[in-house]
């Protein structure tokens, strides 16, 4: 993962960035020729390929050309069925991280290694948190506008990311988000429905606190806006931020102190998670 020196701020992202000409497609159209390649050497065609891996002589097509990316099932089992020798394989993680939009790109590894993540959210839900459909609704209101296939790989790639509740060891979990968020009717009032069930069910969770920062507060710790602390395995802790397709990864290790100092103080200003469970079920009444 990129870092910079200390006290540096690393910023990713640009504004105007098609996805078609984010860094990691090359990796992706790569995977594609070395997989067709492979197929030829094996004597298949696409449609018998494609029933030997389970997946339709189309889909096949649109990993070869570098179209669309394919999952680490698929490529865990062209790799056995061709009798790749683990090239395949090699690519799995790289051609993983092409499915996320370049500025997100190292916040997603990081989620993945991460033993305890705490996120302050004041605009949408957390992408962890968020159902398939707030999850689609959001990536259509984008501007510049992304095309339908593009939306499917995100809203496939966030959804990926929520086997972070599955983990074990189980990471520990923090949410607060502001009370507008979950008031904001983003795709509509079934979609909210749909997302405030959601967020019952994952503060169920064991590993996991939710909570609301009501609008009622007349002391909120969070005025600067939304920020995860990430702590890896062995205590490093890094500071996230995101903003109009741009994110800054903090790695100063006074700067990220003071992050988790404030995402402390904010979780102490905000509903406690049972307090919350409660509120979020007078919402879905209030729908």
């Amino acid at each position: 993962m990129e870092q910079g020196e200390p006290g540096e701020q690393v910023v990713r992202g640009g504004a105007g960035t098609r996805p078609e000409d984010e860094p990691g497609s090359g990796v992706v159209t790569a995977f594609g020729r070395q997989l067709k390649l492979l197929r030829i050497r094996a004597g298949l065609e696409r449609p018998e390929f494609g029933k030997r891996v389970g997946y339709a002589g189309q889909s096949v097509a649109s990993f070869e050309q570098g179209r669309r990316i394919p999952p680490p099932r698929f490529i865990d089992r062209a790799d056995e069925v061709l009798d790749a020798g683990g090239v395949l394989k090699a690519l799995k993680e790289e051609v993983g991280r092409a499915q996320y939009p370049a500025f997100f790109r190292d916040m997603a590894r990081l989620e993945a290694e991460a033993v305890e993540l705490c996120a302050y959210d004041t605009h949408v839900v957390k992408g962890l948190l968020q159902t398939e459909e707030y999850t689609r609704a959001l990536l259509a209101m984008r501007r510049p506008l992304l095309d339908e296939e593009t939306i499917e790989l995100r809203v496939s790639a966030r959804l990926a990311r929520q086997e972070i509740f599955n983990r074990w060891p189980a990471p520990l979990l923090s949410f607060v988000l502001e009370e507008t968020v979950l008031r904001r009717p983003l795709g509509g009032r079934s979609v909210l429905r749909g997302q405030l069930e959601q967020l019952l069910l994952i503060g169920q969770k064991r590993n996991v606190e939710i909570q609301v920062m009501p609008l009622d507060r007349e002391d909120n710790a969070g005025v600067d806006g939304p920020f995860t602390v990430i702590t890896r395995k062995g205590g490093e802790q890094l500071t996230y931020m995101e903003v109009q397709g741009r994110s800054s990864l903090l790695t100063d290790r006074e700067e990220v102190r003071l992050a988790a100092a404030r995402y402390g103080i904010i979780r102490s200003q905000a509903l406690t998670p049972r307090e919350t469970q409660g509120f979020v079920e007078k919402l879905l009444g209030e729908l």
